[in-house]
């Protein structure tokens, strides 16, 4: 009896044996994948420290920015304090700086481009002007859409494009708001309306190719030219239309619906109402790039880390820029879903085909206008 139980015991202590000390596939395939994932994240660690040290060895960058100026200065101001970097910056728009870098060669005066709409970024990228990166932050972008295939360059928010209108002037008139892009072109708005400038904005740009995807080739060139008989002015930047619709001197704005949200809730206009299209409308991803031929390259790659950091973009909202944000560790602006403004609400863009003939299709916009492009399209 006692030969059997000592047998027993024996047996019961080899199956616990085997239940502590061996493992399933499973667990091990776990395991192996949390070490790999651990190793991962003190390399991406490591590497941030190196391009920390790096940067701050070189001391300086140099910000061409296409945002709103206090978003602009809060970003780069912000750097400068965390990084101990020397921060210069200048407020143009995208096509400002796209002009400027290729007048300049791939010998540019400035380091990194930081927001405006991405139609100028792939123009230049095409041109050979961007400097390619693989940002260890990429992987916190919610879609791939938000980022070049080769790293040229990387989205930080998106923004949807409408109209802001102005209720009251409207109503003084004795009319409706339009409610679709076909209603713009109706007489009764002749004067009225407001856009940026095809040749130094890329929301105009992108108001270009939307037409275009959203009509066809000719019709949408068509569109445009049709649409240039209710424009009152073009201004140099994609958020000059929405800067004038709450005092009535722009009665209908066409732009960001962001830029017009800035004006009701910072500015305290009452009477704009912001409009998406019904029968759909694009949007922009407001990018960050490095220029080819920087003089601070390690300052440039860590700028964009940062750009891809809750750090920077959670500073939008904070000072007047209300944009959706594009990585998945950032919060959201409470006051864009407050008005209504959905970033899923918008209709599919080919960036391919603005990235590869944006240029052609302003040159062609443009020879359309004919005599019509007056002086309201200088630069100067």
């Amino acid at each position: 009896m006692r030969k059997k139980l000592a047998l027993v015991m024996a047996g019961l202590l080899a199956l616990s044996a085997v239940g502590c000390g061996s493992k399933t596939k499973t667990e091990t395939k776990t395991e192996a994948q949390s070490t790999a994932s651990g190793q991962e994240a003190e390399t991406d660690e490591s590497k941030m420290e190196a391009l920390v040290e790096a940067a701050k060895a070189e001391g300086e960058l140099i910000v061409y920015g296409s945002c709103e100026d206090d978003y602009l200065a809060a970003a780069c101001e912000n750097f400068q304090d965390k990084y101990g970097i020397k921060v210069s910056y200048q407020r143009l728009s995208t096509g400002e700086v796209q002009s400027k870098i290729e007048e300049e060669k791939g010998n540019p005066s400035g380091d990194v481009w930081f927001g405006g709409t991405t139609d100028p970024y792939n123009v230049s990228a095409q041109e050979g002007l961007l400097e390619s990166y693989e940002a260890i932050n990429a992987s916190h972008l919610t879609n791939e859409a938000y980022r070049d295939p080769d790293g040229y360059w990387y989205g930080i928010y998106k923004g949807i494009l409408g109209f802001m209108v102005n209720r009251d002037e409207l109503a003084r008139m004795g009319l409706q708001e339009p409610r679709d892009w076909k209603e713009l072109l109706d007489p009764q708005y002749q004067g009225l309306i407001w856009l940026s400038n095809y040749n130094t904005a890329g929301t105009a740009k992108l108001v270009i190719n939307t037409m275009i995807q959203k009509y066809g080739h000719d019709e949408g060139i068509q569109y445009l030219v049709d649409l240039d008989k209710n424009i009152q002015v073009y201004t140099k930047s994609g958020s000059g239309p929405s800067k004038n619709v709450g005092t009535g001197e722009c009665v209908i704005g066409i732009g960001f619906l962001h830029d017009g949200l800035a004006q009701i809730v910072d500015n305290g206009y009452g009477n704009v109402d912001l409009i998406i299209p019904k029968s759909g409308t694009s949007f922009e991803v407001g990018a960050t790039a490095i220029f080819k031929g920087t003089k601070h390259p390690n300052a440039a790659r860590l700028w964009i880390e940062y750009a891809l950091s809750p750090d920077c973009v959670e500073l939008a909202a904070q000072n007047g820029s209300y944009q959706f944000l594009v990585i998945d560790n950032a919060k959201q602006p409470e006051q864009a879903a407050e008005f209504g403004l959905d970033p899923e609400n918008v209709m599919p863009y080919d960036f391919e085909d603005a990235k590869n003939n944006t240029t052609k299709y302003v040159e062609e916009v443009m020879n359309a206008l004919g005599n019509a492009a007056d002086d309201r399209f200088k630069t100067e």
